[in-house]
């Protein structure tokens, strides 16, 4: 009975030959046609990524040319400008660097900026403070670069005080800042030195600190 078994299992259990290849098969459906290119719209975001790359550029150019000669507080920038302007030229060319003519509303704005001017060795700049009107008593009312009023805080030194309310002479409606940190009356065709002040970015949702604004180096 082993005997028989075994040799059933010989016959039956034994692994055949390879089997030849079989014939190819029938060739699959065509498949769908592709979507056109959308080029315009991925040219559009290279674009844009092509501007984003230029205000890095000019941020790192800022940050190499400016940052080591830059003041600030907790919601401004200060920059000293080391070129001499009239008092419009001046105003002009911290507009068009994106910021203002330096407004000091406080004592210790006044202050951090009448030290800069002296740590820069300068006796005087402009700053963005102008006689705006005569009243029919024929006195003028000072206002900052941005239209506001003096108000809490003025720099004029005691001498200067007494003619801060009468009105100024032919062109000499502006006004300067001098080391010691008082302010004085200036001719507005003089050319001299001047500070910009360029508020701090916020980011969305108000928290952390901006930014260094964009702007030309000095």
């Amino acid at each position: 009975m082993y005997f028989r078994n075994s040799l059933t299992c010989d016959f039956y259990c034994s692994v055949g030959s390879k089997g030849g290849t079989g014939l190819e098969g029938p060739s699959g459906l065509k498949g769908k046609p592709g979507t056109t290119c959308d080029c315009g719209r991925y040219r559009k975001v290279v674009g844009q990524l092509d501007v984003n790359v230029g205000k890095l550029r000019n941020a790192v150019k800022f940050v190499k040319n400016v940052i080591l000669g830059l003041k600030e507080t907790e919601e401004r920038y200060y920059l000293l400008v080391k070129e001499p302007k009239r008092f419009r030229e001046a105003s002009m060319n911290c507009k068009l660097r994106g910021g203002t003519l330096a407004m000091p509303k406080t004592s210790n704005t006044n202050h951090l900026m009448a030290d800069y001017v002296s740590q820069a060795g300068l006796t005087r700049v402009y700053i963005g403070v102008l006689a705006q009107s005569k009243d029919t008593n024929e006195t003028s009312t000072y206002v900052y670069a941005d239209s506001s009023p003096l108000q809490g805080f003025a720099g004029w030194s005691q001498e200067e005080e007494l003619s801060s309310t009468v009105a100024p002479t032919t062109n000499s409606s502006c006004v300067e800042l001098l080391p010691t940190g008082a302010w004085s009356h200036a001719e507005c065709d003089a050319t001299m030195f001047f500070i910009c002040e360029f508020p701090k970015s916020r980011r969305r949702g108000g928290g952390g600190r901006g930014g260094t604004p964009a702007l030309a180096s000095s």
